[in-house]
C-alpha cells in the first residue's frame, strides 16, 4: 500500500475518528457500487475538523490568484465556504439545475467574465459533480485557477482535464452494478447520500 503523507494521514484519521468510514455494500451517487462509503458529513459536523481541513486547503492554495471560491452543494459548499473564509475570499455554491442540466448558480449569483475561480469539493469518485461545476464556471466565462478535493477515493484515476489537489488520495474500488461482486454475494445494498439517481 502507498505510504500516506502526514496531511493524508490526518484527513483519514479525521474520517475514522468521526465514524465517517463505513463498510458494507453501498450505492454511490455516481450509480456505482462499493464496499466502502465516506460519509463526509460525519466529519464536517465538527467545527474544529472543518476549520482544520479549511486550513489545509488555505495553506496549499495560499498565494493563488483566486477571486472567489466555489463548491457544489451540499458537502462541497461547506468545505468551500471554510476554505474561502480562511483565504479571505468571497464564496458561493453551484446547485443542481432543476431541469437536470448539470449545475447552476441560483439565488442571484453570477460570475464576472474572467473572474478567477478556485473550486473545492468533498469526495471524488467519478468526478460527475465536480465536472458539472467546472463546466458551469466555463459557461459563465470564469477562469478556473485551482481545484481542491477533500478526498479522492479514485486513487488519482479520474481525469478532470486539469490538475487538482486532494488532501487525501485512496484507491477504493467501486463497481458497475452489473459487475458488482457484493451483489452476487447477496449483500443488502444501502443508498447513503443525497443525490437523486
Amino acid at each position: 500500500m502507498k505510504t500516506l503523507s502526514s496531511t493524508q494521514n490526518e484527513v483519514v484519521e479525521l474520517f475514522e475518528r468521526s465514524g465517517a468510514l463505513l463498510l458494507g455494500h453501498f450505492l454511490l451517487s455516481s450509480g456505482r457500487h462499493s464496499g466502502a462509503y465516506f460519509e463526509k458529513f460525519k466529519v464536517l459536523q465538527h467545527p474544529e475538523y472543518l476549520v482544520r481541513l479549511g486550513s489545509m486547503f488555505g495553506a496549499h492554495f495560499r498565494g493563488l490568484a483566486a477571486d472567489r471560491v466555489i463548491g457544489p452543494t451540499t458537502g462541497g459548499m461547506v468545505i468551500a465556504y471554510e476554505t474561502a473564509r480562511q483565504m479571505g475570499k468571497p464564496y458561493f455554491f453551484a446547485e443542481p439545475d432543476e431541469r437536470g442540466n448539470g449545475r447552476v448558480f441560483g439565488r442571484g449569483f453570477s460570475l464576472l467574465p474572467g473572474e478567477k475561480i478556485l473550486v473545492v469539493d468533498d469526495v471524488l469518485t467519478t468526478g460527475r459533480s465536480l465536472s458539472e461545476v467546472l463546466e458551469l464556471v466555463e459557461r459563465e466565462r470564469g477562469e478556473i485557477v485551482g481545484i481542491g478535493l477533500l478526498l479522492d477515493r479514485s486513487g488519482g484515476k479520474v481525469h478532470l482535464g486539469q490538475p487538482y489537489h486532494a488532501l487525501a488520495t485512496l484507491d477504493v474500488e467501486s463497481f458497475a452494478p452489473e459487475d458488482c461482486p457484493l451483489c452476487r454475494e447477496g449483500k443488502p445494498l444501502v443508498k447513503p447520500g443525497s443525490r437523486k439517481l
